[in-house]
């Protein structure tokens, strides 16, 4: 169903020394707004900066696309959180430290759309205030039980965990979320991480001295948690990331270089990288 096994044959892990290979690029600025603000007389998202490259027609069917799920939410619109430059500079990123055929631009798509299957990877921010309509449930559930792959990300504390584990709840009933250990492959497939990375959002990371930062973002917001829904076989469905901020990691790369060098460099795209790659190989 999905185009997983011509991505698997490029991806060598060619992966460069991540501080000299990130080095060679210059901060991409940030940018603000919602996605139909961005669109360019080409149809393409404005890259502001961003590094383009043109997709070897080779393996135009066979490349990884960041694909971010557009949903409703009962806070008004949640989905597009960190668009487009989060989406941007992670492709931009993969492509540049792997040897993975990335599409520079990414898609955005609704659960019940079609061409949600032509997508083994896809990427869901800020859920705690998430509504799904059945069909959507359904749509998802079928999409994960039939070799798809989802990361959750960017939601803080327990009334947010509470929100996204309700709809879960109507998702699959008759599964539960398990927490992910340090020694778990997700942590350690490409980049070997050394703890369960937390990304604060950029506007609550402050320097505390001694090489320490600060992420709390509230009461309940102070430890990351890493979990993982899986299926009868013991693959993982679903990556969710929980008092972390990931996509903020990305996206405001060009911002402040402590931010950039604390967060983006060593823990962010490290990550989702190591996600990107476990997604597709398992």
């Amino acid at each position: 169903m999905y185009r997983r096994h011509g991505i698997i044959l490029i991806v060598v892990l060619a992966v460069c020394c991540t501080a000299a290979a990130f080095a060679q690029f210059g901060q991409f600025g940030g940018r603000r707004g919602r996605y139909r603000d961005f669109q360019g007389a080409d149809g393409r998202v404005q890259r502001n900066g961003v590094p383009d490259w043109k997709l070897d027609q080779k393996f135009k069917k066979d490349v990884f696309t960041f694909a971010r799920i557009k949903y409703r939410s009962f806070r008004g619109w949640q989905w597009d959180t960190d668009y487009p430059d989060s989406d941007l500079n992670f492709s931009y990123r993969l492509q540049q430290l792997t040897s993975i055929h990335t599409d520079p631009d990414g898609v955005i798509v609704e659960l019940t759309d079609p061409k949600l299957f032509d997508y083994p990877f896809v990427y869901l921010i800020e859920p705690g205030n998430i509504y799904l309509e059945e069909e959507e449930r359904k749509a998802l559930r079928t999409y994960l039980l039939n070799g798809g792959f989802m990361m959750v990300d960017d939601f803080w504390g327990d009334d947010e965990w509470d929100g996204l584990e309700r709809e879960l709840e109507q998702v699959f009933p008759d599964r539960k979320w398990e927490d992910l250990p340090l020694d778990h492959p997700i942590f350690h497939c490409v980049y070997d991480l050394k703890e369960r990375p937390q990304v604060p959002a950029y506007g609550f990371a402050y320097p505390l001295g001694n090489g320490e930062w600060s992420s709390n973002q509230g009461p309940g917001t102070e430890e990351v948690h890493y979990r993982a829904l899986f299926d009868d076989k013991g693959r993982m469905m679903m990556f969710i990331g929980h008092n972390t901020d990931l996509g903020d990691g990305w996206e405001r790369e060009g911002e402040n270089q402590d931010y950039f060098r604390e967060f983006s460099e060593k823990k962010a795209y490290p990550m989702g990288i190591n996600i990107i790659f476990y997604a597709m190989t398992h």
